[in-house]
């Protein structure tokens, strides 16, 4: 290709996570974000943006400019399915921005959340196809999994290799912040080396998605923000919105989902955790402000920074409300039992914690709904920040035509007088579904451009066309109900969302012909985007296919300086029997450390040595450990040790209720193929922690034992270690 027009823009391309429309001051919302408010007072902020509902498959229509179903991804990477529209296999007939963009002249580079590599290659030997240094990035610095634990990642990848954080916690280490300054310093040697050269920048950093990790001083500013509730800050953000210009002054205000407590019925215990969990969250966006505001002004300070073309992406979805009623600290999910942690909620004690799903549905006003509810706007509406200097003149503008994350890559080709390629490497490439919208630059009242879009993830699904939309939410309320894929009972809603930015009139007895060509329009998107059967890609299963060690294997040798492994690239240790076989030479003077770590704070378990005892850790979703450890010393020379995990077997009493024998549950411990030690687990079983690693004479991440801190290195001679799946 190489026909770049002389002088094209840097591009900068920001995406948060997990983050509504309202979340933020500069929309409305409580959580201070006053570098979002200077990139916006430099640029427009475009109100009608929508992204696809869910993590993977907005990230793979941002950077490939197609609908996420063409893409392969009509789901998460954790949800994989036969069906090609689920595989999260990406084609090589949708090549990437930054594949296109390279092509033409320009350096590329990506820090932080990646979540668009299938599981089954998450791993030291790849293959690395769908890596993003295979995708079209010079460098990459990140995670590849869809969250990442903030004070202490188990995750990290530079290009393809598996690295550690270079700090501790306690030494002020966020990932964030790690983040930041990586791409910071990336920007620094380009300066250096390449200064006439256009460069990409895509920084996902993965905040605010779960775990809400954020240090006290950030927690403390909003000590009491959020004591009147959900319900009255929910009317204050509405009022607060229009004041601003982001909604239309006719806009509705939705009603509180019935799944969700009127405030007024809480109890001062509920009221007090759910605040504390919000003032953490909302801390942690005015973090991740001003993270992302460092490196704005890095890019700002450069030679070239008037023409510089910035898009913000205020979330790739809407708010979260996996954590249902109560939310949730690891297995902490009782009222009581969130409450005894309170103090600690933010900090490094816990690997998974999220908010009451009253928060997620106050993120997302005015609008029905949050995350994974492609249906409606709650679900997929999202704040765009664009600044260009150069170009823009209307700073502070607002932009009001309806535009999607699949116009992305079309705008950045326009803008970068690129035109896109019919074939990449030989492989024709499907043209793109997404618009420019560069033509709205200079001109607020421009008609938009994208007449028709589709939305579906896992079965709730739209289509938007020409001002108005039909939806069907298929079973909102998640944590109410079990999988379901029987499709044929959802009501279709129809909104004229041109007259009604909130969706908040369902017309659809009014219009039932124009909602049945709606129907209809949806059907034939469908079938063109690869998205039927609905429900594709409607369950977490984690991988299951043929090139994945999960489907088959149940033999594992790992030797000495094995890297780090992610556990989500191993057999499921979840529910079966497993045992585990280490050969060591141990010195005279003894030895201590880790043998096997597989997992961190959320759960896991650890076999060590420590006081000359081999030691068996169960760690029970951070809520109970189970610790088992010889009766004798381990002697030295060649040594032999194994830990045999039993799994309670299932029985029936004569009444024919069922129950988990506890007598053969938990861990034995051998040496030289004697029984040294034993434990039963009544409460306790197996675990599968996908976002955390595997380490073979030493431990990652976080911490699976409350007894050591990573990495705990095995001070003897480790010979050979062998997991075996019974």
């Amino acid at each position: 290709m190489n026909n770049r027009t002389a002088g094209a823009p840097n591009i900068v391309l920001i995406l948060l996570d997990d983050i509504g429309f309202a979340d933020t001051s500069t929309f409305g919302g409580l959580a201070q974000t006053p570098e979002l408010d200077k990139l916006a007072a430099r640029g427009l902020r475009y109100v009608h943006f929508n992204t696809t509902g869910l993590c993977s498959p907005t990230r793979a229509a941002l950077l490939s400019g197609r609908n996420h179903h063409r893409v392969g991804f009509g789901s998460l990477t954790e949800s994989v399915s036969e069906h090609s529209g689920y595989n999260c296999i990406w084609r090589k007939s949708t090549a990437s921005i930054p594949e296109v963009l390279r092509r033409n002249g320009y350096a590329t580079a990506a820090f932080g959340k990646w979540h668009n590599t299938p599981y089954a290659e998450v791993s030291p030997l790849g293959p690395f196809d769908r890596w993003p240094t295979r995708l079209g990035f010079d460098y990459f610095y990140g995670f590849l999994a869809g969250m990442e634990n903030q004070w202490e990642p188990s995750q990290l990848c530079r290009g393809t290799t598996p690295v550690e954080a270079p700090d501790a916690w306690e030494k002020g280490y966020h990932l964030t912040t790690n983040l930041t300054e990586e791409a910071m310093a990336w920007l620094h040697t380009h300066e250096a080396m390449a200064p006439e050269k256009p460069y990409f920048l895509y920084f996902a950093p993965g905040a605010v998605h779960e775990p809400h990790h954020v240090a006290p001083e950030w927690i403390e500013r909003y000590a009491g923000a959020f004591d009147g509730g959900w319900d009255e800050l929910n009317r204050e953000i509405f009022a607060r919105q229009k004041a601003l210009g982001v909604i239309p002054p006719h806009t509705e205000l939705t009603p509180r989902p019935a799944a969700i407590p009127s405030w007024n019925t809480l109890t001062s215990d509920q009221k007090r955790l759910y605040t504390r969990q919000m003032e953490v969250y909302a801390g942690f966006i005015a973090h991740t402000d001003f993270e992302v505001g460092r490196l704005i002004t890095t890019v700002q300070a450069r030679h070239d920074a008037d023409d510089t073309l910035i898009l913000y992406i205020v979330g790739d979805n809407g708010s979260s409300a996996v954590g249902g009623v109560d939310g949730f600290t690891d297995a902490y999910a009782s009222v009581e039992d969130q409450l005894s942690q309170i103090a600690r909620l933010g900090s490094p004690e816990f690997s998974h914690n999220i908010y009451a799903a009253g928060w997620a549905w106050l993120g997302g006003t005015p609008f029905k709904w949050w995350k994974g509810i492609a249906s409606h706007f709650g679900g997929v509406r999202d704040p765009l920040v664009v600044s260009w200097p150069a170009r823009i003149r209307d700073w502070g503008g607002l932009r009001g035509q309806f535009t999607h994350v699949n116009d992305v890559a079309a705008t950045l080709y326009d803008a970068a007088g690129i035109e896109f390629p019919d074939t990449v490497d030989g492989v024709g490439q499907l043209p793109l579904d997404g618009v420019s919208f560069t033509h709205t630059f200079d001109d607020a009242n421009a008609p938009s451009r994208h007449r028709t879009q589709y939305f579906e993830t896992v079965g709730n699904r739209a289509i938007y066309h020409d001002g108005w939309i039909a939806a069907a939410a298929h079973r909102p309320v998640r944590w109410e109900m079990k999988e379901d894929f029987d499709f044929s009972m959802d009501r279709w809603e129809l909104y004229h969302v041109e007259k009604d930015f909130s969706e908040a009139n369902d017309v659809a007895h009014r219009f039932p012909q124009k909602l049945k060509k709606l129907q209809e329009l949806f059907d034939s998107e469908a079938r063109k985007n690869d998205i039927f059967p609905l429900g594709g890609g409607a369950t977490l299963t984690f991988p299951t296919d043929e090139s994945s060690p999960r489907a088959h294997r149940t033999e594992f040798v790992f030797n000495p300086g094995t890297p780090r492994i992610q556990v989500c690239s191993l057999p499921l240790l979840l529910g079966r029997p497993f045992r585990v076989t280490v050969e060591a030479v141990i010195p005279d003077t003894g030895a201590e450390g880790v043998l096997l770590s597989y997992g961190g704070r959320v759960g896991g378990f650890s076999l060590y040595l420590r006081n000359r005892r081999l030691v068996y850790e169960h760690n029970a979703s951070n809520r109970i450990h189970h610790v088992v450890t010889s009766d004798v010393d381990v002697p030295s020379g060649q040594v032999t040790m194994a830990l045999a995990f039993t799994l309670g077997a299932v029985r029936a009493d004569e009444r024919g209720h069922r129950s988990n024998d506890a007598a053969v549950r938990g861990g034995r411990l051998y040496i030289n193929d004697q029984l040294v030690g034993e434990a039963h687990f009544p409460d306790a079983a197996p675990v599968d922690v996908c976002y955390e690693s595997l380490g073979i004479g030493r431990a990652f991440g976080s911490p699976v034992s409350h007894t050591f801190r990573p990495p705990f290195a095995f001070t003897g001679k480790l010979m050979r270690v062998q997991l075996i799946l019974e």
